[in-house]
Order: C-alpha cells, then sequence, then structure tokens
C-alpha cells in the first residue's frame, strides 16, 4: 500500500503544479517553466503554459486515478494528496515568490 501513497503524493504535487501553468496560460500571461531559458526562470508563453499545465493534470490524473483505488473520504488517501501539494506549494511559492515579489511581506507588516 505504501506505494499508492507515494503515488498519491506525487499527484498532489503534480496537481499544484498544474495550476499556475494551466491558470496563467489561459490568463494569456507568460511564466516560468522547464522550458525556458533559463530553465524554471525565464519565461514561457501563454500556450506553452497551458500545455505544460495541462501535462501536469494528466500525470495527476493517472498518478491519482489509476493506481490503487483512491477514495477521498479515506483519511490516509486524502492525507498523502494533500501532502504533496501542501508541500510542493510550499516549494512553489519560495521558488516564484523570489520573481513576482512574494518572498517579503508586503509594507507596514512584518513576517510571522
Amino acid at each position: 500500500m505504501w506505494n499508492h501513497y507515494l503515488a498519491y503524493f506525487f499527484g498532489g504535487v503534480f496537481l499544484t503544479n498544474a495550476i499556475p501553468h494551466f491558470v496563467s496560460g489561459v490568463m494569456g500571461r507568460p511564466f516560468q517553466s522547464p522550458f525556458a531559458t533559463p530553465r524554471g526562470e525565464g519565461l514561457s508563453s501563454s500556450t506553452v503554459n497551458v500545455g505544460w499545465g495541462f501535462a501536469n493534470l494528466v500525470a495527476a490524473y493517472f498518478l491519482i486515478c489509476h493506481v490503487g483505488e483512491f477514495d477521498l473520504h479515506s483519511l490516509d488517501d486524502a492525507g498523502a494528496l494533500g501532502l504533496g501539494m501542501l508541500l510542493f506549494g510550499i516549494v512553489t511559492a519560495r521558488l516564484f515568490g523570489r520573481f513576482h515579489g512574494g518572498n517579503s511581506p508586503p509594507q507596514g507588516r512584518t513576517s510571522l
């Protein structure tokens, strides 16, 4: 069963990665991607980001829906998925925050 939890964890990672790429792409905005120069730092076109976001959705779908019997009501299954989403969300917030001003608190506020 541990391999199912690992698949759900990485399904959460791919699902989290799909969101900013797909949303930026459909909004017509460029965004960092592994296809840009420099890799992961340069901006890719909105079309590339729609494709990359969709590819991540497909990977998440297969990891979540075709490995084992994922049950959203199961705390173990949902917890593995949620943990992958949370941890990768924190990683990407730190990575992309340096490009978009997300790592510094707004004026007049302190960080926790």
